[in-house]
């Protein structure tokens, strides 16, 4: 791709990586040595007398060059871009679209009211035309805490956007603007801060002492609290408009289907069709507050760009979170999926939707760009006009029509219009159907952070959130629309392989367990199953290993990582392939039988440990309470600390013999030192329990001597 030419009237520019032209050749390379060891396997099924042990190592090696090759096709043409929003900001406020915020929520006490709020605030305060501004607040537990802090939020806002317009404030979120003073703290921010302090208090102590449980079966409930009225300001004749701010909760009963977030979604789409139907649409979490006060005119600049527009569906931008450690030892921020794959991504057929962060263009839930698809009433349609008041009674009774439990059964919601049902991981199905359905995207990156949002500060609450994404990402991989079938046809073989990466995660856990036990069981019993160092598939082995690592870490650091974050990141995906993906596969597998039924569950965004806190900080591991989920990957690291320990001493006796299994034991080893240091060396809560360290000491015996059977 060439990049643009920088001129005056240009919005944005795109421009190819620089690193394209090397990996493709270094890619070519990697593929003649990916056959050169397929053909040392072939050869050994054929000649050796260990043939279950050359068949596991097959198996491995041909679901690693598959995810090697999934993720060569983001290798193949990333781009960057870059927006001119203070271009766009030039146009007159009449040129500007209506735009509609979809903020969802479910839970008071694991999704604090407080934390809405200021995702609330800060988008109200947008850098963009308050009269075309409107707020959608989804609450899927009809709780009447969420519903108190809006009304004063509600109340505070009069306050809070004229403050931040009058003193050009950037950071939007009223926590945290006003928990750091700036050398330009005047009486009126001391006066703000005030009035926040005692909301915030009412609000807190109204969640302590009123104990409220999210209500599965409830009412619709349309609450207005503003429409577009004027407000005055400074107590003088002078007036502005407010942006409208409406809270939702649908409708639920014990028989209606819940589709989780994005029947949450639909049924803001739908009741924000009839309010407002504003033609572009930003979806966010409620612990997802905006730091960038303009990047509604980010966006712009692509949806404003008629080369883009008749196809250009969402504009995503990258998943940033707070408080995370330096190093980032749980790898939270997810760098590879939310922007290093994304810049692959945006080279082929665009970024994926990440659930938050991404403005919609309306007219994209509505079926191919070619083929509009028409809903029930023409109120629910993309061209329909929405040009009276929203408080009018024909208006609220149509709301709540519309989000009642029983008004999709029977249609076209959620499989061919709107938000998709059918997988977990709502976002990433519905991102890749709009794909498939021809419509574009684009991944937007500003210097200035747009999003920022709360992590997990506890490894059980990681693993069990990825957990989740395994088990949707399965259902979408097992789908009618897979990926490596459906998706290559509907989009092109790069992009179909490309959703593959995501779709197939779990199948890394394969080559993990083959290659977590039997080399190092191997090792225990002097048994070779890698070529000898004199053996030209020895350094073979090497290069695949250390160029996939390389290539790796060379991504990580050009897309703004380091070295330590980068050992930790992939540290991780050890950790996700014992835990995440073993319980996410067995579940999913579950389910697929009939044998059981998972939900959605919410992680935690609460954080009130500070022991925990001072551990994370500190880039301790935190095990958290007994979970069976730390049994593989404890057992795996005593097989591997015990093999690594006999291989040391086997140096002196076999000579050449095992040297790339002891390599890949050390490898092991060094990765699993928080896990040795949390069985061992720790006292604190956070360490491993006592139980968990036992039976995973029992299961790698039981694991040693079942191996030793294979290979004898």
């Amino acid at each position: 791709m060439k990049p643009q030419r920088k001129h005056s009237a240009a919005l944005h520019t795109c421009y190819p990586c620089r690193r394209t032209i090397p990996y493709r050749v270094y890619a070519v390379i990697h593929t003649c040595g990916i056959i050169s060891l397929m053909y040392h396997h072939a050869h050994s099924l054929a000649t050796a007398d260990t043939t279950l042990t050359t068949s596991l190592l097959l198996i491995a090696d041909v679901v690693l060059a598959f995810m090697w090759a999934t993720t060569t096709c983001l290798r193949f043409n990333p781009v960057h871009r870059t927006e001119y929003p203070k271009r766009y900001l030039a146009k007159p406020k009449e040129d500007f679209p209506k735009l509609d915020v979809f903020i969802c929520t479910a839970d008071p006490y694991k999704e604090p009211p407080m934390m809405v709020v200021n995702t609330v605030l800060s988008v109200m305060a947008y850098d963009y035309p308050s009269d075309k501004l409107s707020v959608y607040v989804s609450d899927d537990g009809g709780s009447s805490l969420t519903l108190f802090a809006l009304m004063e939020a509600a109340m505070f806002s009069e306050h809070w956007l004229r403050f931040c317009k009058k003193n050009s404030v950037e950071d939007r979120s009223p926590e945290v603007y006003l928990s750091s003073k700036s050398q330009y703290w005047t009486d009126e921010a001391e006066n703000i801060k005030t009035m926040y302090e005692d909301m915030k208090k009412r609000v807190e102590h109204v969640v302590h002492s009123s104990k409220v449980d999210t209500r599965h079966d409830h009412p619709t409930i349309v609450k207005v609290f503003y429409h577009s009225y004027f407000i005055s300001v400074l107590q003088s004749d002078e007036t502005e408009i407010m942006p409208n701010l409406i809270y939702v909760s649908r409708e639920k009963n014990g028989a209606s289907p819940h589709h989780f977030k994005a029947g949450a979604l639909n049924t803001l789409l739908r009741v924000s069709s009839v309010m407002t139907n504003s033609p572009v649409i930003l979806t966010l979490d409620c612990d997802m507050y905006s730091n960038n006060p303009r990047s509604p005119l980010h966006a712009l600049c692509y949806f404003s760009d008629p080369k883009l527009n008749p196809s250009l569906g969402f504009v995503q931008f990258p998943q940033k979170f707070r408080g995370v450690n330096k190093n980032d030892i749980y790898a939270s921020e997810l760098r590879r999926p939310f922007v290093i794959s994304m810049v692959g991504f945006d080279g082929l057929m665009g970024s994926t939707y990440v659930g938050t962060g991404c403005f919609f263009n309306r007219r994209a839930f509505y079926g191919p760009p070619t083929n509009l698809i028409l809903p029930e009433v023409d109120e629910l349609g993309p061209n329909w006009i929405a040009d009276k008041p929203i408080k009018a009674q024909d208006i609220l009774a149509l709301a709540h029509d519309v989000a009642g439990c029983n008004y999709e059964r029977n249609s076209n919601w959620g499989s061919k219009i709107g938000f998709r049902y059918g997988s977990l991981v709502e976002d990433y199905y519905t991102g890749y159907r709009l794909h498939c359905e021809g419509w574009r995207s684009i991944f937007c990156n500003p210097p200035k952070i747009a999003f920022y949002g709360d992590s997990p500060k506890c490894l059980i609450d990681v693993v069990s959130q990825q957990k989740r994404w395994t088990i949707g990402l399965l259902e979408v991989a097992f789908s009618r629309f897979s990926p490596i079938t459906y998706g290559v046809r509907s989009t092109s073989l790069l992009t179909g392989m490309a959703y593959c990466q995501y779709a197939f995660w779990a199948f890394s856990l394969i080559p993990l367990v083959i290659y977590g036990f039997l080399p190092q069981v191997a090792l225990l019993y002097g048994v070779s199953v890698f070529p000898k160092s004199s053996d030209p598939c020895f350094w073979l082995y090497i290069f695949l290993f250390l160029g996939a690592y390389g290539q790796d870490l060379l991504d990580f650091v050009l897309e703004g990582g380091t070295c330590h974050c980068w050992w930790n990141d992939q540290r991780m995906w050890l950790i996700r392939g014992f835990s995440s993906f073993i319980f996410g596969s067995i579940e999913f597998t579950l389910k697929t039988l009939n044998l059981s039924t998972h939900g959605f569950n919410l992680t935690s965004k609460v954080n009130d440990d500070e022991k925990q806190s001072k551990r994370y900080e500190q880039e301790m591991f935190d095990f958290g309470a007994s979970s069976i989920m730390f049994f593989p990957i404890t057992t795996v690291a005593i097989v591997n600390l015990l093999a690594f320990v006999y291989g040391l001493y086997g140096v002196f006796v076999w000579g050449e013999g095992l040297v790339l299994e002891l390599m890949l034991v050390s490898f092991a080893v060094v990765n699993s030192l928080p896990i040795y240091m949390a069985m061992v060396l720790r006292d604190d809560d956070g360490k491993l329990p006592k139980n968990v360290c036992i039976l995973a000491g029992s299961l790698a015996c039981f694991v040693i001597m079942s191996v030793f059977f294979v290979l004898k």
